[in-house]
């Protein structure tokens, strides 16, 4: 796990500072640049329009490493508190905070120390004072017992090692009531074992993909109920690349496995 963690952290802090392509040979990979409507990113591209962040930087959308846009499906009202898990560059913690109200308030707790200085000036330059970034791990959430209305987060579950002490943490931060609103990637069939292996895949949002029915199954394991799935994309694994951050398979290989990587937004509850 330690390593796998490591891992991402590098990609992932290589990603914000250079504000390129890192989890792959070409541009590929989960944590890309995008940009508003010119998005060769296969897991990125398209997921926010202006309209998604006025009054935001439309810049923080080159910066978000998503393979969805969790705010736009999670139900979020005024006076809740929110919590992302992996927040980034913090656009759906900022995204959260404004539908919250100031009587709500948005959490965002990432590892990386490049993602939490660049998400600490978006939020200073977008003058939003109801949120608080923090550095900890989604494995071990530095927050108490039954102190959140709804977890959101965006592509990062799949990267942890040790998923079943994610949903874990999850549960016990929420509320009684509260909801885990998440957008990930899934698979509808098995990876090969060398997929599993490839660090390059981990860190790109595949190789630590969940079967779908087995993500479930840990939310049920975790405590969670009401839980659900809503497939928002179908990968084309014959885009360059999608190519590259499966660069183990053979050309034959990819072509059994097509449609078989999605991202989805996961609903549950904590009754």
């Amino acid at each position: 796990m330690e390593d796998i963690r490591e891992k991402v952290r590098e990609k992932y802090a290589l990603a914000i500072t250079n504000k390129t392509g890192c989890c792959s040979s070409s541009e590929g990979g989960c944590c890309s640049s995008t940009q508003l409507n010119d998005v060769k990113d296969p897991i990125t591209s398209g997921l926010y329009t202006l309209e998604d962040i006025n009054g935001l930087d439309p810049d923080m959308i080159i910066n978000s490493f998503g393979c969805g846009n969790p705010t736009a499906l999670a139900e979020l009202n005024l006076g809740e508190v929110v919590l992302d898990l992996g927040s980034g560059a913090g656009l759906d913690v900022l995204l959260s905070a404004k539908r919250v109200g100031p009587t709500g308030k948005a959490y965002g707790l990432d590892m990386t120390d490049e993602m939490l200085t660049v998400a600490r000036a978006n939020q200073s330059t977008a003058g939003i004072d109801n949120v608080e970034f923090l550095k900890g791990h989604i494995e071990e959430i530095p927050l108490p017992n039954n102190s959140i209305d709804v977890i959101i987060s965006n592509c990062v579950i799949n990267l942890s090692g040790n998923k079943d002490k994610v949903l874990g943490e999850a549960f016990r931060v929420l509320k009684p009531g509260g909801r885990f609103a998440v957008s990930d990637i899934v698979l509808k069939k098995p990876l090969p074992a060398k997929v599993h292996n490839d660090m390059l895949a981990w860190a790109g949002c595949i190789a630590g993909a969940l079967l779908e029915d087995e993500y479930l199954e840990k939310l049920e394991k975790a405590g969670f109920s009401e839980v659900s799935t809503e497939v928002t994309r179908v990968y084309d694994l014959k885009d360059v690349g999608m190519i590259s951050m499966l660069e183990s398979l053979s050309e034959r290989e990819r072509n059994e496995l097509e449609g078989s990587i999605v991202s989805v937004f996961i609903r549950a509850r904590k009754l």
